[in-house]
């Protein structure tokens, strides 16, 4: 309505001076609504209850990809979300949290002077004119709501929220336009003969103004002229007087970018000694309502609490861990302090605090204890059907961002979410199921409900939304049969909302590569992911969006072979495929159980010239350890860089018949390995039964034969197949990619591969490559044995891939 009423008025009111200026922000911000970030949405949802719609949103530097880093711990805008998501956090394979800042963010062209009429010149008419994006026309139009949220929901749970806190469904009641003329005439009589209580008095009675005339009265001088005055008379306010000016500011809608803030923040700071607890965690409520960044006061805020931790109360403490989140950052050396705290109070907290304090937490990237962070969870699981929807998903995303598997509360997931799905916002589900991509917990009760309700939603997503739930679908293999227009209901979103790609341009990628996971593959968006203006644009943001771009356009050159489209250029392929190897040395190669397989494999096949330890694949981020046999199942050597391989390399000599581990393959030994006496006969019949896997103990060591251990079987163990059915090359090279993957490849206490994964062994495949997993749950018990038993189910593993 503002804005309507702005754009009527524009032309009859263009003489006003500063009127373009002053308030091109505040245009902006009711008119353009800033999709790719969730701060901005909080701010209007906060100042405008009425026009609430989704619930808490998170930001990420965030490349939700569960494959890679990203770091950001730079000072960032208000405007700034949490999420994307998001992502340093974490650990490797899961999910970055923060994301680029604001493209509307608005900066003075001009810093403040300590000339005093330089600062009052600069108060209200001296902000430079942003430049405006272009966004197309549906951008425009307001996404209607669908879920109401009250992100403030805490304060109602106890009364002392009051003294610390600004009650914004209580405006003030309204005033007619007629009574704010005349205020502003006296404020044009008073003019340098107001006092500091005069001026505070005016702002408190404009404030009662209807918010649809906001607009006019910002753009009447006499109004920048008592900002001015205000500039002028603040070292003379009292703190009450403070207070009352700055809970004006809200219900006034002074845009945060405001120069006169930065004045109020320094005094704030200054007082920051003669102001009680109370007053300064109103005072932080108060800036975070206009949406003002004050890390200077907020830093100081912190230093006064760490003195007194001691007298902090539950309501003081909640209300801080709120500020903490909304300021996105805790100090160090006030992490562990809190937590003490926290922990002590932690039983009295109400549903909704509980989710408060969980936002909070995460908002700022703060990691505490374990055993601290599962004691909150299970207070939340005491009480989860008290919860409202919002209060859940904050639990969820802290849960998410810690990385703790807590197994009630999942189990207690999977009963909520399918009753609250139906009424929850597409935020709210998108970070349920984000939490639940980031644990690898999949379970097809949460999957189907929210895949069910987000078709009705699509429609009102923001690329982000979109984005991220086809990445957490599409790690957690959800098949489209399940949920037949989940897939293409969010693809149709993200054609709808294009443009939105230009300014967050990794939620395009994320998107497209969760997707890919489930061999999904949108031609028109992925050209226009690979388009040069869309490359040269993420090339610009982070190295993590190279990467992305890299495993799309590999991962299509592969699956779509009739692909015309555009691709990347050769010298960024490699130039990425370099940065991926320089970290896999430093990293996955080093892994004990990769350099274990890699030395045994040696041993098995006779030396470092029949195993090459690299990324076949270099755009899955992984390495395998890569093998090639001829039509006999005869190793051939495949590293051509290795100083063995001017060494004879004749089967009969370095091959399987000979195994170059300082001790023989005897019938004593392998009866031991299989804890069966040896046989004492070499001549004794046998039948070979069908090989199956068999839990021999309960420590985990797989059986690998059911047979009796005769001499025969020993030359069979140590000597290869006469025949081999497998797929071979044009020249008969049968390529096998051994893989060493770990429990974070699978979800979560299943054998299921994750989207990754998966993609990659399905690329393998399609590359000609015979896929042989040394699954975690036998190798990494086999690492604390002998080198025989090593020895004896490598061979195992790669005869029974045959």
């Amino acid at each position: 309505m503002a804005a309507s009423v702005l754009c009527r008025r524009v032309p009859r009111l263009r003489y006003l001076p500063c009127l373009r200026t002053a308030f091109a922000q505040d245009h902006r911000m009711h008119v353009i609504p800033n999709t790719a970030t969730d701060d901005q949405e909080e701010k209007k949802k906060e100042l405008q209850p009425q026009e609430a719609i989704f619930p808490e949103g998170y930001n990420l530097h965030y490349n939700p990809s569960s494959y890679h880093h990203s770091a950001c711990n730079s000072e960032v805008s208000r405007s700034q979300a949490e999420d994307d998501e998001d992502e340093q956090c974490s650990p490797a394979y899961a999910p970055s949290f923060w994301q680029q800042s604001n493209r509307y963010s608005v900066s003075c062209s001009r810093h403040l002077s300590s000339s005093k009429n330089t600062l009052l010149d600069l108060a209200y008419d001296k902000c430079a004119e942003p430049a405006v994006c272009s966004v197309s026309p549906h951008e425009k139009d307001p996404i209607p709501p669908y879920a109401q949220v009250d992100s403030r929901a805490f304060y109602n749970c106890r009364p002392e929220y009051a003294s610390v806190s600004l009650n914004l469904t209580e405006r003030p009641h309204p005033v007619k336009w007629e009574e704010a003329i005349m205020l502003l005439k006296k404020v044009n009589v008073l003019k340098g003969n107001m006092k500091p209580s005069d001026v505070s008095r005016f702002f408190v009675e404009l404030s009662r103004l209807d918010p649809n005339q906001v607009t006019l009265l910002q753009s009447d001088p006499r109004f920048i002229m008592l900002l001015r005055y205000s500039a002028r008379h603040l070292h003379l306010f009292t703190e009450l007087e403070l207070m009352k000016t700055l809970q004006s500011f809200v219900w006034l809608d002074v845009p945060p970018v405001h120069p006169v803030l930065e004045l109020y923040e320094a005094e704030l700071i200054r007082r920051v000694d003669q102001m009680s607890l109370h007053q300064l965690l109103f005072a932080a409520d108060l800036c975070r309502c206009i949406g003002k960044r004050v890390p200077q006061f907020l830093q100081h805020l912190y230093d006064l609490v760490r003195l007194h931790l001691r007298q902090v109360r539950v309501h003081e403490l909640v209300q801080l861990l709120y500020i903490i989140g909304e300021g996105r950052h805790c100090p160090k050396e006030l992490i562990r302090p809190l937590e003490q705290l926290l922990m002590h109070h932690l039983q009295e907290l109400h549903p909704e605090e509980v989710g408060t304090v969980c936002l909070g937490l995460f908002k700022s990237q703060t990691s505490i204890s374990k055993v601290s962070v599962t004691h909150i969870i299970d207070k939340a699981l005491s009480c989860v059907n008290e919860m409202s929807d919002l209060a859940l998903v904050n639990v969820m995303k802290y849960l998410r961002f810690s990385h703790l598997y807590h197994k009630a509360w999942l189990e207690a997931m999977a009963q909520e979410v399918p009753l609250r799905a139906h009424r929850m916002g597409v935020k709210g589900l998108m970070h349920v199921a984000l939490a639940c991509s980031a644990l690898h917990y999949r379970n097809d009760g949460i999957l189907t409900a929210i895949a069910e309700r987000v078709p009705l939603l699509a429609p009102h997503c923001r690329c982000k939304d979109s984005g991220k739930l086809l990445w957490a679908y599409g790690t957690l293999r959800f098949q489209s049969t399940e949920s037949p227009s989940f897939y293409s209901s969010l693809t149709q979103s993200m054609r709808q909302r294009k443009t939105q790609f230009r300014r967050s341009p990794e939620h395009l990628l994320t998107g497209l590569i969760g997707l890919a996971f489930v061999s999904l593959f949108p031609e028109d968006l992925i050209a226009f992911a690979l388009s040069t203006d869309f490359v040269n644009l993420a090339m610009k943001q982070t190295q993590e969006l190279k990467k992305d771009l890299f495993t799309l356009d590999e991962t299509v050159a592969l699956e779509v072979p009739e692909w015309n489209g555009p691709r990347l250029s050769s010298e960024i392929r490699e130039e990425v495929a370099e940065m991926l190897w320089k970290f896999a040395q430093s990293d996955v190669c080093l892994k004990p159980e990769v350099l274990e397989a890699e030395s045994c494999l040696q041993d098995l096949l006779g030396g470092e010239s029949f195993v090459w330890k690299r990324m076949i694949m270099p755009h899955t981020r992984s390495i395998d350890l890569e093998i090639h046999l001829d039509h006999t199942g005869q190793p051939i050597p495949v590293n051509q860089n290795s100083p063995e391989q001017t060494a004879s390399t004749s089967p009969s000599d370095q091959g399987w018949g000979k195994l170059n581990v300082g001790v023989s393959i005897t019938d004593e030994l392998l009866a031991r390995m299989m804890n069966k006496n040896p046989t004492t006969s070499p001549s004794t019949p046998f039948s070979v039964k069908p090989r199956s896997h068999h839990r021999l103990q309960s420590n985990g060591f797989v059986r690998l034969f059911d047979t009796d251990l005769t001499s025969e079987i020993t030359k069979t163990l140590i000597k290869p197949r006469d025949t081999v059915s497998a797929h071979q090359d044009n020249e008969g090279i049968i390529k096998i990619a051994v893989q060493v993957p770990n429990r974070n490849h699978y979800c979560l206490q299943s054998d299921q591969l994750l989207g990754l994964h998966a993609m990659k062994r399905r690329q393998l495949q399609m590359a000609g490559f015979r896929v042989v997993e040394l699954d975690n749950k036998e190798w990494f018990p086999l690492l604390k044995k002998g080198r025989i038993e090593k020895l004896a189910y490598l061979h195992y593993k790669i005869y029974d891939s045959l």
